[in-house]
């Protein structure tokens, strides 16, 4: 790892994670941990560009066939690569396919930047990661296996404690709070050899524990609200991310764009940057 390195482009790659569910911000975007990392990249390189081409729903198939190709003609510094745990979720996986898939997907990104960097997926402790845990493990086990034969960079949120906390998560119980996604992008600082400017894996201070009443209720909502839904779209074959595309992906000229700060001294929410390619 190359301390303190420069990186002036970063690509982030996957499904809902990286597009950022659940940091909502004021104005309806998600931000998450993907563009709070290329903020603070951006604050420290002049010129930085970025694109976010991950979609929610992505199963690692379509992130292969949709997103994988575009990444790599930009020719980024940084690729980061989330994929694979939809899949999982899944009450019918071929973990083969999978694995071959992401495997495509690396061998593909990895000669297309400086710098790759695939992720072991934080998990919150309760009984659906218990349901789908070996099959969670297998992926992981591959991305370490991918990461040691193709010079990747692997970071390990399924490791930290401090991420299971269900206090991490949304209402929805899938996706990070804004304090979760703020932590990944620590993670993925470190990661990148730049220094540390917080404790990642500290735990969430001592709280008391919810009441039994307010723990059905929250159930209840939660069944109506994302659990129905969610069941819904499988049998149905829908997912949350039809019609949609990536960030700064445009679906006209079938290719990735790149944005850049407008005021490089305080770059700001990357909802508020400028396309920095010709055709912007």
């Amino acid at each position: 790892m190359e301390l303190n390195a420069e990186y002036t482009s970063l690509v982030a790659v996957g499904d809902s994670f990286t597009e950022g569910m659940s940091d909502l911000l004021p104005d309806g975007s998600y931000r998450g941990w993907a563009d709070v990392l290329a903020t603070r990249l951006a604050a420290r390189t002049p010129g930085f560009r970025y694109a976010n081409l991950a979609v929610r729903g992505k199963l690692i198939g379509q992130i292969v066939d949709e997103q994988v190709d575009a990444a790599a003609a930009l020719r980024p510094d940084v690729v980061t690569l989330v994929g694979g745990l939809n899949d999982t979720l899944r009450p019918k996986c071929d973990m083969g396919m999978v694995r071959g898939r992401l495997e495509e997907a690396v061998e593909r990104l990895a000669p297309s930047c400086k710098k790759l960097v695939l992720m072991r997926s934080p998990g919150r402790n309760g009984p659906v990661l218990e349901r789908f845990r070996p099959r969670m493990e297998d992926l992981f086990s591959l991305v370490d296996d991918l990461a040691a034969r193709h010079g990747a960079e692997v970071v390990d949120l399924y490791g930290a404690p401090a991420l299971a906390d269900p206090r991490m998560w949304d209402v929805d119980r899938l996706h990070l709070t804004a304090e979760g996604h703020r932590r990944v992008a620590e993670a993925v600082w470190q990661q990148l050899g730049l220094p540390e400017e917080s404790d990642w894996r500290t735990p969430l201070p001592p709280s008391a524990p919810p009441r039994w009443t307010a723990r059905r209720v929250e159930d209840v909502r939660f069944a109506r609200r994302h659990l129905f839904p969610w069941i819904g779209r499988r049998l149905t074959g829908r997912s949350s991310g039809d019609g949609r595309a990536g960030a700064q992906f445009s679906t006209e000229l079938g290719r990735a764009f790149w944005v850049t700060p407008a005021d490089a001294g305080n770059p700001g929410p990357v909802s508020g940057w400028r396309r920095a390619d010709a055709d912007a």
